[in-house]
């Protein structure tokens, strides 16, 4: 049977009169810094955590503007990534496995290019090292961030109302809003595109590269990032650009396979 998730410690870092809300699932495993992606949070990554834990530690933070965490003054590359840094350095701890869905998989080998010592590895789910429109997440900016209540918001949201229904926030004034902003996530999503390949090609630590089969976002670069950076391996998994929720097993048991391919590495000193 599954293990039951652990009951994870919510903390907030300041950081320029910003707060950045993060999950500490605690233990003393090695730590494993897991990073959602857009219109997600943290807490995406409970079955993730109760099934490495308790060997690995795994600290998900709600990333600028998502979840708990303040909204931003910008959401480019830069801000994303000194976030990212500024939390492992304020929990002392490090190098880390960084592991990040589509969003949080361009912020984690990001980190490993800027910041080497930070990464020890990369699990990366989903996105390539070119991104590039047309947008597919425009189709929130006609949603209502608050409404005075639950189902009111639910009800304002439409189709999408189901998707965000157990996600949404209360206020202390008691009115519900959303765990994003519409206009910040179409803004974070542009700061996405561009060439990356420099950033992809600039470590080479051990990577973890997951897709789906019927992806849009990577198919057509996956096998050439596999191929041109070292240390890569590439598995492909049933379903599309949320393989995490559609081929949970098979996503964690090649996360498993992976993490235990660096524990022999660690003591045998392979490559």
């Amino acid at each position: 049977m599954p293990s039951a998730p652990p009951t994870p410690v919510r903390a907030a870092l300041e950081l320029d009169g910003r707060h950045l809300s993060y999950l500490d699932y605690g233990g003393h495993g090695r730590p494993l810094l897991a990073l959602h992606g857009h219109l997600d949070q943290g807490m995406t990554w409970s079955g993730l955590a109760a099934e490495l834990g308790p060997r690995w530690r795994v600290i998900a933070p709600d990333q600028r503007g998502h979840g708990e965490s303040d909204r931003a003054a910008d959401y480019s590359r830069e801000g994303y990534v000194a976030d990212l840094a500024a939390l492992l350095d304020h929990l002392d701890v490090g190098p880390v496995v960084a592991l990040g869905h589509s969003l949080g998989g361009l912020n984690a080998y990001q980190l490993a290019a800027r910041h080497p010592a930070l990464v020890r590895a990369l699990v990366i789910e989903e996105i390539g090292a070119v991104v590039s429109g047309p947008s597919r997440l425009d189709f929130v900016l006609s949603s209502p961030y608050e409404a005075a209540t639950r189902d009111e918001l639910v009800a304002g949201l439409g189709a999408a109302g189901p998707m965000f229904a157990d996600l949404l926030r209360q206020l202390p004034d008691g009115t519900w809003r959303l765990p994003f902003h519409p206009h910040d996530t179409v803004e974070s999503e542009r700061s996405n595109w561009g060439d990356h390949w420099a950033d992809w090609l600039a470590s080479d630590v051990p990577a973890l590269l997951l897709v789906g089969r019927d992806s849009p976002i990577t198919s057509g670069q996956a096998q050439e990032m596999a191929e041109r950076r070292p240390h890569t391996r590439l598995v492909t998994l049933q379903g599309d650009h949320f393989v995490h929720v559609q081929d949970p097993a098979g996503f964690i048991g090649a996360i498993q396979d992976f993490l235990r391919m660096l524990d022999v590495t660690a003591v045998t000193g392979e490559g």
